[in-house]
Order: C-alpha cells, then sequence, then structure tokens
C-alpha cells in the first residue's frame, strides 16, 4: 500500500467496487480498501433489472450468466389476505436481455465486483479499517488514515476520496450530515430457508412481496440458487422491535400472521440465525464536498421493499467514477465536479421513494390501481425495472396520487 493515491475509495460493496474499477480504468492512481476479509456477508440479494447497464460497463455481464445465479424475470405482490397479484413479467414489456436479472449471494458477487476494480488497475486490500478521512486547511479532502490488519495506522494523501463506507456513513456522520426518514423508520428481521416453494414457470425466481393479515408488517420473499430463500419481515421499527420479546419469536409471530407466506414454508427448513437491522432509510445533506463525494448506502437508502439498493449503489459508484476520473484529468476536484451526476440521479430515485411511501399507505393496493388504471402498467412495471431516469414514467403518480386520496377518504368514512 503507496502514501500517495490520485483516489481512495473506502468501501467494498457495489458502490465502492464501481467507483474504483471506473477510475482505476481512466488510468488513474487508485486505493481501495474494505474493513471485512473477502467474501464476507450481506444482505440484499434481489437486484433490479437495469443493474444490466452498470454491470455491462464493467464487463462483468458474462461472468455472472456463467455464475449459475437464480435468473429473476417478474415480481409479484401478495394481499394481506393471501391473495396473489399478475407477475410483472419484465420481457413482456420489453423483450430484451436487459429486461432479466439475478437473484445473487452477495458475498459471492461483492467479491466479484472487488476483483474487478483490482483487475483494472486498483489496488485493493480487504482487512483494512477506515480510522479517519483528513481534510486541509480549506476543507477539503486530502486524505486519510487506515489500519490494514493488526499493521500501525497509516496515512495516505490523495487528491479525491469516494465515501462507500455503507450505512457507517463515514463522511457524513463526521459531518454532520446524516438525516433519518422520519416517515421510513423501519426495521427488518430476516433468515434463510431450504425448500420454500416458488412459483412455476418464469415465476419461478420471481422476488414476492406479501403483506401480513393487520398490514402492519410485509416480508420479501428472494429465491435463491441452491434451493435457498431470503425470508424478510419489515415493519416500523417501534411495532417490530420494541417490547416484543426476541427478534426470532417476532419473526415468527408475523409469519402466523401471513396467510400468503405460511403455505410456501410448510415443508422448508430454516437456515442460520435470525438477523436484524433497523432504522435504514435515511438521506444526506450534502453528497460531495470538495476533494469527496458519497456513494451507494453512504448517500442515502430509502427501503428494501423494491430491491432498489445494488441497482443505486452500482449506478452511483460508475457516475462518481467518471466524475472523479473527469475531475482528476482536468484538476477541478470541486464540490461541483465530483457531485456533478447527483442532481439528475436524486430526481430518478425520488420516483422509487414515491413508490415506496405508496406502499406503505394502508389504504392503497397496487392490485387495485392496476385494475382501475390498467393504462399504467408500463409505467409501473418500469419503475419495478428500475428505469427511474425516462422521461414520462413519472406521471404514473399524478392517479397514484388521487387514488390513494379516494382511498384515505372511503377509509374516514367507513
Amino acid at each position: 500500500m503507496k502514501s500517495e493515491y490520485d483516489c481512495v475509495v473506502i468501501g467494498g460493496g457495489p458502490a465502492g467496487c464501481s467507483a474504483a474499477a471506473i477510475v482505476a480504468e481512466s488510468g488513474c492512481d487508485t486505493l481501495l480498501i474494505e474493513r471485512e476479509p473477502l467474501p464476507r456477508f450481506h444482505v440484499g440479494e434481489s437486484l433490479m433489472p437495469e443493474t444490466f447497464w452498470p454491470l455491462q460497463r464493467l464487463g462483468l455481464n458474462d461472468r455472472i450468466r456463467e455464475n449459475g445465479w437464480q435468473v429473476k424475470k417478474s415480481v409479484q405482490f401478495v394481499t394481506h389476505k393471501g391473495t396473489e397479484s399478475d407477475p410483472f413479467f419484465f420481457r413482456q414489456h420489453d423483450d430484451r436481455e436487459c429486461s432479466e436479472t439475478w437473484q445473487v449471494e452477495r458475498s459471492e458477487f461483492d467479491k466479484m465486483l472487488f476483483d474487478r476494480a483490482s483487475e483494472l488497475g486498483a489496488d485493493c486490500y480487504d482487512c483494512t479499517r477506515l480510522v479517519d478521512v483528513r481534510f486541509d486547511d480549506s476543507g477539503a479532502a486530502c486524505g486519510v488514515v487506515v489500519r490494514h490488519a493488526d499493521n500501525e495506522p497509516k496515512e495516505i494523501d490523495c487528491r479525491v476520496v469516494i465515501d462507500g463506507t455503507g450505512q457507517q456513513s463515514f463522511i457524513a456522520n463526521k459531518l454532520g450530515l446524516k438525516q433519518v426518514d422520519p416517515n421510513l423508520k423501519k426495521a427488518a428481521i430476516w433468515t434463510y430457508y431450504k425448500d420454500a416453494v416458488r412459483g412455476d414457470g418464469d415465476n419461478a425466481g420471481a422476488t414476492i412481496i406479501l403483506n401480513t393479515e393487520n398490514k402492519e408488517a410485509w416480508f420479501w420473499f428472494i429465491p435463491l440458487s441452491r434451493g435457498i430463500t431470503s425470508i424478510g419481515c419489515v415493519s416500523d421499527n417501534d411495532y417490530l422491535l420494541k417490547g416484543r420479546g426476541k427478534p426470532e419469536t417476532v419473526f415468527f409471530e408475523e409469519l402466523k400472521r401471513c396467510p400468503g407466506l405460511r403455505p410456501r414454508l410448510e415443508h422448508a427448513t430454516q437456515l442460520g440465525d435470525i438477523r436484524t437491522a433497523k432504522e435504514f432509510s435515511y438521506m444526506t445533506k450534502a453528497n460531495s464536498g470538495d476533494g469527496w463525494v458519497l456513494v451507494g448506502d453512504a448517500l442515502g437508502f430509502i427501503d428494501p421493499v423494491y430491491s432498489s439498493g445494488v441497482y443505486f449503489a452500482l449506478e452511483m459508484g460508475v457516475r462518481a467514477g467518471d466524475a472523479a476520473a473527469e475531475g482528476l484529468r482536468k484538476g477541478d476536484l470541486s464540490s461541483q465536479q465530483l457531485g456533478s451526476w447527483c442532481g439528475e440521479f436524486k430526481k430518478g430515485a425520488k420516483l422509487i421513494r414515491k413508490l415506496v411511501n405508496a406502499f406503505y399507505t394502508k389504504e392503497f393496493s397496487i392490485g387495485r390501481f392496476m385494475k382501475e388504471h390498467p393504462e399504467h402498467r408500463s409505467s409501473v412495471t418500469n419503475l419495478l425495472i428500475g428505469r427511474i431516469f425516462d422521461e414520462g414514467t413519472s406521471h404514473v403518480f399524478d392517479d397514484m396520487d388521487a387514488s390513494i386520496a379516494r382511498a384515505k377518504a372511503a377509509a374516514v368514512e367507513m
């Protein structure tokens, strides 16, 4: 590990690895560090189809096809009564290769990204913890302090720091930029099952979103390879984790309240421990500064319901990598240059946030909305695919907002 780099990228997840790969490929001297030994466990296995494009930019789509991960061709919703919606089949909407994606084991997926950054020229070190980010007298990031394995801390000078530290969000916390979304203070409890009952045919690899009877919680159902399925319960943090005992107890209490999920697990075997995460929905007041930029979960995270996390991370990593490479080339490492992509990205991400807020409105039903407005099926499928930068997709929310208002009014009258 050298004492000076053009760019230091912190975090070996999808955002950090893709950013490091792009900057290194441009010819800039790049360091990528990850605090855990790789491969390492991470949740967030379901990809949006639009991950095709950043993965293509990284030259990885063929490797993913060869890996044997579960192909994902659809998304399906199940109501609190156990009624299944018609699946949203991506290729019925757009019959191109990019309309299918995968359910991945993140330990293997992230290691593949880490190795690709190395192939493209980055110096990549796992088991390396960030101790601090250094700023000069003008307030610009100018270096980092890291500790590799059990060695002494090492100061490294650099011109750009790309923060992909995930929900630790190192720079945002250091500068007081992190803001928890007051409307999305959620928690998740999850585990894995062997031999859960999946859908048929092209729906066999579908991500399924299942509501509980009281609509206070929902479950994700994500089929992985080797017959394993990721099963998680999400609800308000207070409802799920306060005053109800151990997470294991709560998970199985909520499972009893989920008529769409119980039959799928009747003959399945639980694998491993119950895991938890809480209050994971937040944004940051500033996304870049002189000499630094945030990517992936370090910039913000919305919600797991539509599986947008990995796609957003990869897309941010590629865009930030391009901005940093350009800035290094022309000698402009200002906040404006390094964050030049953030405005357009956040405008698109706002559409997913609106869709998430609609999902958490108890009176709203995506199935009922589709029956009321079949003309919007294409736009909703676009959102589920991740096509958030296409012109015209946002028009669906005019009718969706009106549908929510009518549903709320009807609930009050009852």
